[in-house]
């Protein structure tokens, strides 16, 4: 189970960047082509930004073509949750993370197998560890 993180608004504002602050709390996205991650090969962890739950491994990463970093599936089903996204006139569904609720992206069904998701995730709401190549 994935322990929960509640912060104020004021308190998340402290402890994050502005760009960190509008895309994990307000929910904006990043400009595609332009996230640190998105060409990234570096193996380990990609974790949340604002609490350091485990979301992703670069073993599910691929070079998708959209603008951020694409991975087929999360860490495991606790990872990360879901919501119904209806913004900008289209349905799509929202990535949130499980542990403090941070808006990480979206996923869609256009992914490789053997999930056929793309997790279409902002690289500002990750942080990667290269200190672990992989969790239980």
């Amino acid at each position: 189970m994935v322990k929960r993180v509640e912060k104020s608004e004021k308190e998340w504002q402290q402890i994050l960047s502005d760009d960190e602050f509008s895309v994990c709390r307000k929910k904006a996205t990043e400009r595609p082509f332009t996230g640190k991650y998105n060409d990234c090969k570096e193996q380990g962890i990609y974790r949340c930004r604002c609490c350091g739950n485990a979301l992703f491994s670069s073993d599910t990463k691929y070079n998708s073509g959209s603008g951020w970093p694409s991975f087929y599936a999360p860490m495991d089903t606790e990872s990360v949750k879901t919501d119904s996204d209806g913004t900008l006139g289209m349905r799509r569904t929202e990535v949130l993370c499980s542990a403090c609720d941070a808006h990480l992206g979206h996923v869609f069904d256009d992914g490789p197998e053997p999930t056929g998701q793309r997790f279409c995730i902002n690289s500002v709401a990750l942080q990667l560890d290269t200190d672990h190549k992989s969790e239980s």
